[in-house]
């Protein structure tokens, strides 16, 4: 990851420069193994519908590249903003920018971007930890900034989310009163903080060792601001969850990674990625999951008529054959 325009004395990548190479081709997109900054370049101007980036948080992780993650905060800031500088120009006019780290970094990167793109959103995705933090508040939130190039969208159709409720007794955990008939079928509006984005922890979802994005969140991101055939980018591929969620959706798209290993295997097993984004696709635009209203029914607390249910159908009496 080379850093082009730092200071003299400071201008030491982080990995010796090799040239891209594809790696992996599909219908749909193709997948570079090498630096970003390298690859950034090639891609023609104005042609990305959506650009992801999701890149090293500087936080002393290991990765399989043997990257250093771990470089003095004014390098790592030039940096982002060096590779920010490519992804804005490879946007389409109305093309959506997503910059995914801690809020540390996005508020700064953040400022750099709002000089050339629209600000739209600084989502707040719930970080599920626990951890002791001595000194200071608990960081419970990943940063996820979102930027237009113009004035707005050419390209915004966000999910609908399904009315939070218990898992154990399915109860709504809001009290709607009587608005209940008003409520939308397709579900709830999508709001700012995400609160059911779980991070990849479980080894049947988990595709290397170290973090990875969330299907669940990338269908979320892709679904909003892409359509099928939409051009999508991703610079830093990780473990290639937006190049699997673009593949699946139907959307061309192409990236990089320093290290292809964990994507290729992923391509070699979609079948798993398809299995799960088929569940994350039935649980959304839905007022109640149907696991819920099953709940309900077998509990024998059944939802209130007045909700307008998708595809809802008349509930049968019980009989009494004994």
């Amino acid at each position: 990851m080379p850093f082009r325009n730092l200071p003299k004395g400071r201008r030491k990548p982080i990995l010796p420069s090799t040239m891209a190479k594809p790696v992996l081709i599909t219908s749909l997109g193709q997948l570079f193994e090498g630096d970003c900054l390298r690859v950034l370049p090639e891609i023609a101007a104005e042609s990305a519908d959506l650009v992801f980036a999701d890149p090293p948080f500087n936080l002393s992780k290991e990765y399989a590249s043997k990257m250093d993650d771990n470089i003095p905060d004014a390098d790592y800031v030039a940096w982002c903003k060096d590779w920010a500088n490519e992804c804005i120009r490879i946007l389409k006019p109305g093309g959506s920018l997503f910059l995914y780290n801690l809020p540390k970094w996005n508020l700064l990167l953040g400022a750099h971007v709002a000089g050339k793109l629209t600000f739209r959103h600084w989502i707040a995705v719930d970080v599920k930890y626990s951890l002791p933090v001595p000194g200071r508040l608990y960081p419970s939130h990943y940063s996820l900034l979102y930027f237009v190039k113009g004035k707005k969208p050419t390209i915004f159709h966000p999910d609908r989310l399904p009315v939070p409720c218990c898992k154990e007794c399915g109860k709504e955990q809001k009290d709607y009163g009587g608005y209940k008939d008003k409520m939308n079928p397709d579900g709830v509006n999508l709001a700012d903080v995400w609160t059911d984005i779980p991070p990849v922890r479980h080894s049947k979802y988990k595709k290397r060792a170290a973090n990875e994005l969330s299907l669940k969140l990338m269908d979320r991101v892709l679904s909003m601001a892409s359509d099928p055939g939409s051009m999508v980018v991703d610079p830093f591929g990780g473990a290639g969850t937006t190049f699997v969620a673009a593949e699946l959706l139907g959307r061309k798209w192409t990236g990089s990674e320093l290290h292809c290993e964990d994507i290729l295997f992923r391509f070699e097993n979609l079948h798993e990625d398809a299995d799960n984004l088929a569940r994350i696709q039935a649980a959304k635009n839905t007022l109640f999951t149907r696991e819920t209203i099953d709940l309900r029914d077998r509990l024998g607390n059944p939802l209130s008529d007045k909700y307008r249910i998708n595809g809802r159908e008349p509930r049968q009496p019980q009989l009494n054959l004994d």
